[in-house]
């Protein structure tokens, strides 16, 4: 995991020691949900969005994401993220839009952490655009889908 919370001999938490864990090619896949009205994602998938190309603007918002996980989450290492790949594909049939993240490092410590919050910040932009036209959109399924690299190997939901 990228983040274990460990507590010192006086009970404070503080960031584990990956020091001397072996650097190796680390990759985590996640994937989540958007829900929303059909109308909705018929405006963004016909680019008649008013603010523009909603699934670009949340691809870039999530890759920057990915690289400040360490900023936002306490205790998370800061990593070298050496690949991100986000894919947004809208589901007509069920009114959503479908992320899936793709995050890569070689390092001592996985990237699961900066893959999920990549996938939460494209959502959450696809909801910032798109909240003028429709409040009720709701993120799900926000979930590790894999991980490979690392002591504990290649793991799979």
């Amino acid at each position: 995991m990228t983040q274990l919370t460990h507590f010192n001999q006086s009970g404070e938490a503080h960031m584990v020691d990956v020091g001397e864990k072996a650097i190796t090619q680390r990759t985590a896949v996640t994937e989540g949900f958007i829900q929303m009205q059909a109308e909705t994602l018929d405006l963004i998938t016909t680019g008649q969005h008013k603010k523009g190309d909603v699934l670009g603007i949340a691809r870039i918002a999530g890759i920057m994401a990915s690289k400040k996980t360490a900023e936002l989450i306490p205790l998370c290492h800061p990593l070298p993220i050496t690949h991100v790949e986000i894919n947004l594909t809208p589901d007509i049939d069920n009114h959503r839009v479908h992320c899936q993240t793709i995050v890569k490092t070689n390092g001592q410590t996985g990237v699961e952490m900066e893959a999920l919050n990549a996938t939460q910040i494209a959502l959450l932009t696809i909801y910032d655009m798109c909240k003028a036209v429709d409040r009720g959109m709701v993120i799900q399924s926000v979930q590790l889908i894999q991980k490979e690299g690392g002591k504990s190997g290649h793991w799979q939901r």
